[in-house]
């Protein structure tokens, strides 16, 4: 009798029903639910391999039958937040991403930067002259309190705030992408406080220095 054989007269055994109910419950949520911490349009990472690699070179020693899969560049990315959690430095292959919580640059439900905005912004502009990068992304976001259409003109007024400011200190020949997402894109766990404040945010990012 071979491993794919059984004995007549028995049948296979089921699987409980209870189980296979849970398993297509996880398998119908693991499809719709939408990435929550997908990144913003405009900000992207570059996945194509370096050198191109021929699948048919015989000095890859390949298991008779196999087929190499296709080679793309791992995208390493290493975030570093302050113990408040106030703001945090996210570096990748590309890019380079820092993210202000509104609380420490704004008033409640205000756009106008605060005293301490001027000095967060300033380490911020230095850290763009240091990477010589000259096309900057300023993205505002929301929680999902309140309205969605609030929450679109106040994110894109904070992230106008926050260009101005940059703008002074680094001159006319760095060009601005600004946009207002209000509640899309949130970093954390919209059902929480803790979550919301991470969500009020400003982000500026740039392409790190090659």
């Amino acid at each position: 009798m071979t491993a794919t054989q059984m004995p007549r007269g028995r049948r296979p055994r089921r699987a409980p029903r209870s189980a296979v109910t849970a398993a297509a419950l996880l398998l119908t949520a693991a499809l719709t639910v939408p990435a929550a911490h997908a990144d913003p349009p405009g900000l992207t990472e570059d996945s194509s391999p370096p050198v191109h690699i021929d699948p048919k070179d015989p000095d890859l020693r390949m298991v008779q039958g196999a087929e190499l899969a296709p080679s793309k560049v791992l995208n390493i990315k290493s975030i570093v937040e302050t113990d408040d959690g106030s703001e945090r430095r996210q570096d990748t292959n590309d890019n380079v991403t820092f993210a202000l919580q509104a609380e420490v640059l704004f008033g409640k439900d205000s756009a106008e930067l605060s005293g301490d905005a001027l000095s967060r912004i300033g380490t911020i502009a230095t850290e763009i002259k240091k990477q010589n990068a000259t096309k900057l992304r300023v993205f505002g976001f929301t929680d999902n309190l309140g309205s969605a259409g609030h929450g679109l003109v106040l994110s894109k007024k904070r992230a106008n705030a926050v260009q101005q400011e940059l703008a002074k200190d680094l001159g006319s020949s760095v060009s601005f992408q600004i946009r207002g997402y209000g509640e899309q894109y949130p970093i954390a766990d919209n059902g929480t406080e803790a979550g919301r404040k991470k969500n009020r945010r400003v982000e500026v990012s740039f392409p790190r220095a090659s």
